[in-house]
């Protein structure tokens, strides 16, 4: 079974990419999703939060953003904790995912991670796929789904790493190019997945 790590920035089209995969029987495990599920199920980790940061839990027992992001935005130190904590229980739990899927007989399990590369968690995949595309293709696409001014999409996009940093930390990049319908990109994804799976 492959373990194929998904990442790329935002309107580049990952969402049909994992789309393709889905349809070769992957299981999709989204590490953010992970994440925010563990914050409200996993005593372990909210324990290690409270005692870290101190009570950033709100009353009815979620987690307080607003609270937390006071404490570690501004303290270098505190997010790096923070970042330390929640990659270590949220690459337990997809670890624990993919062992179940291949118990399955699933042919891959793909992780879709913003800051795949950054977290490490590249480095336990057996290849990471980078979907891209032109940025202004990308700014109309977050405009149209999101209903955001064009200022906000751009602004969006240039706070997220640009193309040439997805092409020197990927195995393969998929390109969600200017003239591609969503068809023909999906059409691309799911060939470039099939043969990765079969290799």
């Amino acid at each position: 079974m492959k373990l194929i790590g998904i990442t790329g920035p935002t309107g580049a089209g990952k969402t049909t990419a994992l789309q393709a995969l889905i349809d070769l029987g992957a299981l999709i495990i989204d590490a953010d999703a992970v994440y925010h599920e563990l914050l409200t199920r996993n005593a372990a980790l909210r324990d290690e939060l409270t005692t870290r940061f101190g009570n950033v839990f709100a009353p009815d027992g979620g987690l307080d953003r607003q609270k937390l992001g006071n404490v570690v935005f501004g303290d270098p130190a505190a997010l790096r904790d923070l970042d330390a904590i929640a990659h270590r229980y949220v690459l337990e739990e997809i670890e624990r995912r993919a062992a179940q899927a291949e118990a399955e007989g699933r042919p891959a399990v793909a992780v879709d991670a913003i800051a795949l590369i950054e977290s490490g968690l590249a480095g336990r995949c057996d290849l990471v796929v980078g979907v891209i595309a032109p940025a202004e293709v990308r700014v109309r696409r977050i405009m149209a789904r999101e209903g955001i001014s064009e200022a906000y999409a751009r602004k969006r996009i240039s706070a997220q790493k640009g193309e040439e940093f997805f092409r020197a930390h990927c195995d393969c990049i998929l390109e969600n190019n200017a003239d591609d319908t969503p068809e023909a990109f999906a059409l691309r994804a799911h060939a470039v997945f099939q043969r990765l799976i079969e290799q």
